[in-house]
């Protein structure tokens, strides 16, 4: 694997084509001063490197790639693919992606072509060969980003309709088949030949969805990876290929795509001023996409982020001032872009890089703003990064490429995000569908865990068990040694063999926690035969076949004796599955006339370890109690936190501890050191009490401002 610099990258995305007037040095040298270390170039302007058919213009790059290596500013070098030219558009209009059978994308945005026909392909690859081969060799360039963000739109393709029957054809051979593993003899749906196999505009079967769904991000796979190739056929040993995702993408499978990468990278938007406010004042029904909203989706995205690959990874893109649109205008509190971007490393970033350099003067995003303001004179924005660059270099290679703590791991699925946006089990505050259902469920664990001053760990279920045998995964033996909780909700669309891993993790020493709707399904989204949850209900003790919806909160509380505390205004929202018990002790119940016959909570033995199932979608204060029970000691020590303050813990690649600790609020707040720590950044005179300014004693306070963030190690920074 091609390897990264031994610091936290530190920059933004720069693009001096945009800029109305000449002013490369002038920009460069403020990069500088700020401490940047890298910027991402070239990936927008497919019609600026090629502006006719076969004509290439890419002399105009080398300016900006001599000035930032003059300066010690490293590279990242894009290809332009996801922005056709309107030459190509007008040349080529079969390569429009079709939103729907015959209904072309009108040309105008961006990602509007279909990456798979044979015309977008050739001259795809030709303009990135061109840049390649031109650029690849610069001293200034680490890295490449191919394509920006894949997987927006899910092409409905004359072309990508036959793959997808060819797929189908190859998968379960015959018609006879796919009938049968599908259910096709309900609504009369049964396949006499493969012309029978209808469109998926007006698809209403579940088989079908989850099938289309994930051939459709194996096409981005297959995309991302082609371009991937070609990228590593111009770069050095010591130069990555990486793609930038947007994880709420419709035609994304991060885990696979990032495969036949050598790093992932993201970009993580967040609602910054009171959105980044603890305690947080957001409601459960908000609804997080791209932009996310609280700190403890902040913290999510970049264990998302991490659990692509398992490793350290790159911020691509995030908050350099307002982002979104003119009406959107939410600039940071001073002191937000700190805690952000500590916050991203502490969980396993290796370069945070802001989108982007100047905010632009035309355009779609006028209004996203970039570290310069549209006067491009620094102003406030660029005074609080520069700050942060200063502390990065301060930081040195101590910070780069941690190793993030986790007290509770949790199973996410992609592919169960996808059956549940077309037929979500939970319903919206309307009665209506909430095609945000699969995130209700596996956000409410996930935040429990973050508001319980506990650390998540996220994998993929393919990660554990990969029923196709494309990667090795983990023992259950190695996960319950490494990882002793483990959370699965939500987990709808499962095979068995991932179902019977999990139960072999709970018998090997884990301990297993079951949420709503897992193992109900089977690998092709059928309701299982068996009573729920499939396949576990001898390991957990409890069985159910009835479930409902809840119009309103239930009160929760725990029964006598029960390990599990719950404070008063513990809640069930959204859902209740009608737990039997058959071996499992209770430890909640529901404060219900009807559903009270129900357990909320059971609990039982299983081998060396435990299975714990919670059958409804814990309310935040029940989560968090649930959370704490599970992990009553966490990772680095920290306990009894002011409500504003995070301590996120892990470790270096030295081998030695890391503390970032936070205060999300306006109110200074103080706290004590769990161990002897020693400040790496040793600024200012909040740094404890000790003889040494930079060191703190164990029980010795902290102090830390208004959205602040210190960053301490265990050991002698020196």
């Amino acid at each position: 694997m091609a390897s990264l610099p031994d610091r936290v990258l530190f920059g933004a995305a720069y693009y001096h084509e945009y800029q109305p007037y000449e002013r490369l040095k002038t920009d460069l040298d403020l990069m500088a001063e700020a401490n940047f270390t890298v910027i991402r170039v070239g990936e927008s302007v497919w019609s600026t490197w090629e502006p006719e058919d076969g004509r290439f213009e890419l002399d105009w790059l080398r300016p900006v790639l001599d000035g930032a290596h003059e300066r010690r500013i490293s590279v990242v070098l894009g290809t332009p693919t996801y922005a056709v030219p309107p030459w190509l558009a007008r040349r080529y209009p079969e390569i429009a992606t079709e939103s729907a059978t015959g209904t072309r994308v009108g040309w105008g945005a961006r990602q509007e072509a279909d990456f798979s026909h044979a015309a977008f392909r050739f001259h795809a690859e030709r303009v990135s060969r061109a840049i390649l081969a031109r650029y690849a060799s610069h001293p200034a360039v680490i890295g490449f980003q191919v394509d920006n963000e894949p997987g927006l739109r899910l092409p409905h393709n004359e072309g990508v309709f036959q793959r997808f029957v060819d797929h189908l054809r190859a998968e379960y051979g015959d018609v006879a088949t796919l009938n049968r593993e599908w259910g096709l003899v309900y609504w009369s749906h049964r396949l006499t030949n493969w012309a029978d196999l209808w469109r998926p505009d007006g698809n209403a079967q579940p088989q079908y969805d989850a099938a289309w769904r994930a051939f459709l991000a194996r096409q981005t796979t297959e995309f991302v990876a082609w371009q991937a190739a070609i990228a590593r056929e111009y770069a050095r040993p010591d130069q990555f290929v990486t793609t930038c995702l947007s994880y709420a993408h419709v035609a994304l499978e991060d885990d696979e795509l990032t495969d036949a990468l050598d790093v992932a990278a993201g970009n993580p938007y967040y609602t910054m001023q009171d959105g980044l406010a603890l305690p947080d004042p957001t409601p459960d029904s908000h609804e997080q996409i791209w932009q996310t909203t609280g700190v403890w989706a902040l913290y999510q995205s970049a264990d998302r982020m991490f659990s692509s690959r398992q490793e350290p990874f790159l911020v691509t893109e995030t908050n350099a001032q307002a982002i979104g649109s003119p009406w959107d205008n939410r600039p940071a509190f001073d002191g937000q872009w700190r805690q952000a971007a500590w916050a991203l490393v502490a969980r396993g970033a290796r370069m945070v890089e802001y989108w982007h350099w100047h905010t632009l003067h035309f355009g779609a995003e006028t209004y996203w703003g970039g570290v310069l303001p549209h006067s491009g004179r620094p102003g406030r924005v660029y005074a609080e990064l520069a700050r942060l660059g200063a502390e990065f270099e301060a930081a040195g290679p101590l910070v780069a490429g941690i190793e993030p703590d986790a007290d509770i791991a949790l199973v996410y699925s992609v592919p169960s995000n996808w059956l549940m946006q077309k037929y979500p089990p939970l319903a919206g505050s309307d009665g209506g569908p909430d095609a945000a259902s699969y995130h209700r469920i596996f956000d409410s664990f996930y935040r429990g865990v973050f508001e319980a001053g506990r650390q998540a760990r996220i994998y993929h279920a393919r990660q554990l068990h990969d029923p196709r045998g494309e990667r090795e995964g983990m023992t259950p033996e190695e996960m319950a040694g490494k990882h002793p909780v483990l959370i699965a909700a939500g987990l709808y669309l499962v095979d068995d063999a991932t179902l019977d891993w999990l139960a072999a993790y709970a018998h090997a020493g884990g301990h297993l926690v079951l949420g709503p709707r897992t193992g109900y399904g089977d690998h092709e989204a059928r309701a299982r035969h068996e009573p729920a949850p499939a396949r576990l209900v001898e390991a957990a003790g409890v069985w159910y076949d009835e479930f409902s919806n809840l119009d309103a909160e239930l009160p929760a509380r725990a029964v006598p004796g029960s390990p599990l505390g719950l404070p008063a205004d513990a809640a069930a929202t959204r859902w209740v599955e009608g737990l039997t018990v058959t071996g499992a002790e209770v430890l909640a119940e529901y404060a219900h006339p009807h559903f009270g016959r129900w357990p909320a909570v059971t609990s039982r033995r299983h081998g060396a370890g435990r299975v714990t199932c919670v059958g409804t979608v814990p309310g935040r204060s029940m989560a968090r109690a649930l959370a704490a029970w599970l992990a009553p000691t966490p990772r680095g020590g920290w306990r009894d936190l002011p409500e504003s303050v995070t301590a996120t813990t892990g470790t270096a690649r030295d081998g030695r501890g890391v503390h970032v600790v936070h205060n999300w609020s306006w109110e200074p707040v103080r706290v004590a050191a769990p161990v002897d720590l020693d400040d790496v950044l040793a600024f200012g005179s909040g740094s404890g009490s000790g003889s040494n300014p930079g060191s703190v004693a164990a029980g010795e306070v902290i102090d830390l401002g208004p959205w602040d963030v210190r960053v301490f190690v265990v050991g002698d920074v020196g």
